[in-house]
């Protein structure tokens, strides 16, 4: 159970480096996307997928793991997320281009410190 809260909030932290800078009212990186969420170092679970949305910039997680996240995406894509859940907390950086995009994640839990990478795809 702690392996997958701390994956959960690196996934969190992913979903929120979707978000990092003031939005306008509709951004071009808006609607549905795929994320996936690659453990590189540490005890973490190996990989997570989510499904999220972004609405004006602002990334939602519709599941319902009990994480939160927080996060948004400015100009140029620029995606910049903190995820906690639990005793666990991640944060992650990256770039969303108008189909794809992606970037790292780090965090630590109880059992340690977990780093890894992300991509995400339009839906």
């Amino acid at each position: 159970m702690i392996r997958f809260v701390t994956a959960s909030a690196a996934a969190a932290v992913v979903l929120a480096a979707f978000a990092s800078q003031p939005a306008s009212a509709r951004t071009p990186y808006d609607g549905a996307w795929s994320v996936v969420i690659i453990t590189d170092r540490g005890t973490c679970d190996r990989a997570y997928r989510y499904s999220v949305q972004i609405v004006d910039g602002i990334v939602r997680y519709a599941g319902e793991m009990g994480m939160d996240f927080r996060g948004r995406v400015g100009k140029g894509g620029a995606v910049a997320v903190s995820v906690a859940a639990g005793g666990s907390r991640a944060d992650g950086r990256g770039r969303l281009g108008r189909d794809y995009g992606g970037g790292t994640w780090a965090g630590n839990s109880s059992t340690g410190a977990c780093s890894g990478r992300w991509t995400a795809e339009r839906r």
